[in-house]
C-alpha cells in the first residue's frame, strides 16, 4: 500500500534550554538519552541554544565526559552513523558536573554551573530535569532539586520541567508516596512520567486510525469486535541482569506500565480534543473501568511462567533459573499472559487477551483486533477465517487488514488475504527515534503521550492485587516455557476455554 511521501519531523522549538541528564554516565543514557539528544540537535529541534549537563556519581570533567559519550556514540544504530563534524558540534554544548543524588553540597556546585552556562550561552533560564538513574534515588533527586531552589522557574518567562523514566513505583503504595514527594516539590503540569512505547509512531497513530477514519471508528466497539490481543514479546532473557529481574519480573516491567498503556490506547473513548488533559483523562477513565482481579478471577484469567532452556535461532539458551544472578528455585516471571475485562458501554463482553515474555519465538509487539463474523454463514465450510486488524509496534512499524476473497477458478473456493500497509514502504526509513519525540514534546510542553501520577496509579492498582496473590503462593509450582516457543500451555489454554486461540507474529 502506497502512502504520500512527507518528511517526518519535530514540533518546532525556538526556546534555548538546559537540560541536566541524572544518571550521565549510565547505559540508558549513552545508549538511548543523549542519542536522542543528539537526533533533536541536528534536527533544530532542541532548542534555538542548548546545553546538556550530565550528573552522575562518577569523577569527570566536561572534556573526558564528552570522550566517553563520543565513544559510545559510536556504536549507535539508532540515529545512523554520526558525522565527526556533526557530532563535534554537538559536543561542545556538552558539560559534566559530578556529584552524589543524595547530598545537598553537590546540588549547590550544579546551581552554579547552571547560572554560569545559562548566562554564558543566553540560555534564558529554561530548565528540564532528565531523571536516568535507578529507581532508588529518585526520592533523593527530587528531594534535593527542592531544596536548592531549582525546581522554580527563573523568572515568568521561563520554565522548569521534569522527566521521570519508569519504574514510576514498585507497587501501588510506593507509587503513591513518589507521586507525592515528586507533587511536594514540582506541580503536575511539569512532571512527565515517560514511557518510550509512547513515543512509536504506530502506537500514536492508533489515535489517528480510530478517530480519524470513518471506515473504523464505527466498527471499534463490541457490536463488531469479537476480541482484542495486544502481544509484546521479546527474544532476550535476562542477560546479565539477573539479580533486577528477580526483584521485578515481567507483570512490574511490562504489564503495569507499556502493555496497559497499549490497551488503554486501543479501547479509549474518543477524547474531546487531542491535547494532553483531554487523552489522559480518558486513559484514566478506561483503566478505572478494567474490571479488578480477585483471587477466584485470577484462577481463571491470569497466568504466569518461566523460560526454560531451548533455542534462539541456532543458539543453545539457558533457562532462566540457571541465568546468572537467578536464584535456582525462583518462582520470578518472565511471561505473563491475562485476560481482562472492560466493564464500559463500548467493551462489555469484548475479552482483552493481554501477553508479555522473554525468549519467545520472536521479538514483536502487536495489537490484534479480531471482529465478529458474518452474522449469516453463506459460505459455511469453505475456510473463511474471522476478519483481523493488526497493528506491529516494533520491529516493522504497519498495520494490515485479512478478509476472505475467491481464489480464481470456476469453484467457490475462498482464501483468507491480507492487505499491508507498512510505514517505512509508505513514508519512508523512520530515523527519529521514540526517545527524541517525547524528549521534543517536553521541551515544547506538550504531556499528551506522557503519563499522569493518577494513570501511574490506577495502572498499579490493577497489577496489585496479582502481586499479593503470588506473593502468598510462594510455594506454588511455576510453569516452565522452553526458550524460543510462544509461551507456555497454560497461556494457550486462556483462550482455548473461549474458543479461540493467540495470533502469534509471523
Amino acid at each position: 500500500m502506497a502512502a504520500q511521501n512527507k518528511p517526518s519531523g519535530y514540533g518546532n522549538v525556538v526556546e534555548p534550554c538546559t537540560v541536566v541528564l541524572f544518571g550521565a554516565s549510565g547505559d540508558l543514557a549513552k545508549r538511548k538519552v543523549i542519542p536522542a539528544m543528539f537526533d533533536l540537535a541536528q534536527h533544530k529541534a532542541l532548542g534555538a541554544r542548548y546545553a546538556i549537563i550530565g550528573f552522575s556519581r562518577t569523577a569527570m570533567t566536561d572534556e573526558s565526559f564528552r570522550s566517553t559519550i563520543g565513544e559510545a556514540a559510536k556504536t549507535i544504530s539508532e540515529v545512523g552513523p554520526i558525522d565527526p563534524q556533526q557530532w563535534s558540534e554537538f559536543a561542545a554544548n556538552l558539560y559534566y558536573s559530578p556529584g552524589d543524588y543524595g547530598k545537598p553540597e553537590s546540588y549547590v556546585a550544579l546551581a552554579k554551573r547552571l547560572k554560569e552556562i545559562s548566562e554564558a550561552k543566553q540560555l534564558g533560564g529554561n530548565l528540564l530535569f532528565y531523571i536516568s538513574t535507578p529507581p532508588e534515588v529518585y526520592r533523593d533527586i527530587v528531594e534535593q532539586i527542592g531544596k536548592a531552589g531549582l525546581n522554580k522557574p527563573a523568572s515568568p518567562d521561563s520554565w522548569v520541567r521534569i522527566i521521570i523514566e519508569k519504574p514510576f513505583g514498585r507497587d501501588l503504595a510506593s507509587a503513591e508516596d513518589l507521586n507525592s514527594k515528586v507533587l511536594s516539590v514540582f506541580d503536575e503540569k511539569q512532571v512527565y512520567r515517560i514511557d518510550h512505547y509512547l513515543g512509536k509512531d504506530t502506537v500514536q497513530n492508533l489515535l489517528v486510525l480510530r478517530f480519524g477514519n470513518g471506515i473504523f471508528e464505527p466498527l471499534w466497539n463490541r457490536n463488531y469486535v469479537d476480541h482484542v490481543q495486544i502481544t509484546a514479546g521479546e527474544t532476550l532473557g535476562v542477560e546479565r541482569r539477573g539479580g533486577f529481574y528477580e526483584t521485578t519480573g515481567a507483570l512490574r516491567d511490562m504489564i503495569q506500565s507499556h502493555v496497559l498503556q497499549l490497551t488503554a490506547l486501543t479501547a479509549v473513548e474518543p477524547p474531546a480534543s487531542f491535547d494532553a488533559v483531554s487523552v489522559l483523562d480518558e486513559k484514566l477513565k478506561l483503566l478505572q473501568s478494567i474490571r479488578p482481579f480477585n483471587p477466584e478471577l485470577m484462577a481463571q484469567s491470569v497466568v504466569r511462567a518461566q523460560y526454560a532452556a531451548g533455542k534462539i535461532g541456532d543458539k543453545d539458551v539457558p533457562g532462566y533459573r540457571q541465568e546468572q544472578g537467578v536464584d535456582p528455585n525462583s518462582h520470578t516471571e518472565t511471561f505473563v499472559a491475562a485476560k481482562v475485562e472492560i466493564d464500559n458501554w463500548r467493551w462489555a463482553g469484548v475479552p482483552f487477551y493481554l501477553r508479555t515474555g522473554k525468549r519467545l519465538a520472536k521479538r514483536s509487539t502487536e495489537i490484534v483486533i479480531q471482529f465478529r463474523c458474518a452474522p449469516h454463514m453463506v459460505f459455511r465450510n469453505k475456510g473463511i477465517e474471522p476478519n483481523r486488524l493488526v497493528l506491529n509496534i516494533q520491529p516493522d512499524e504497519g498495520i494490515s487488514v485479512s478478509f476472505s476473497a475467491k481464489r480464481p477458478g470456476t469453484e467457490m473456493n475462498i482464501g483468507n488475504v491480507t492487505m499491508k500497509f507498512s510505514y517505512e514502504e509508505g513514508f519512508g526509513k523512520a530515523t527519529r527515534p521514540a526517545y527524541a519525540t517525547l524528549l521534543n514534546d517536553c521541551v515544547r510542553g506538550d504531556a499528551t503521550l506522557f503519563d499522569s501520577g493518577d494513570n501511574v496509579e490506577a495502572a498499579w492498582s490493577l497489577v496489585d492485587p496479582i502481586l499479593d496473590v503470588w506473593n502468598a503462593t510462594k510455594s506454588a509450582t511455576v510453569p516452565q516455557y522452553p526458550s524460543g516457543s510462544w509461551g507456555p500451555a497454560e497461556s494457550d489454554a486462556l483462550l482455548e476455554r473461549d474458543g479461540r486461540h493467540w495470533h502469534n507474529p509471523r
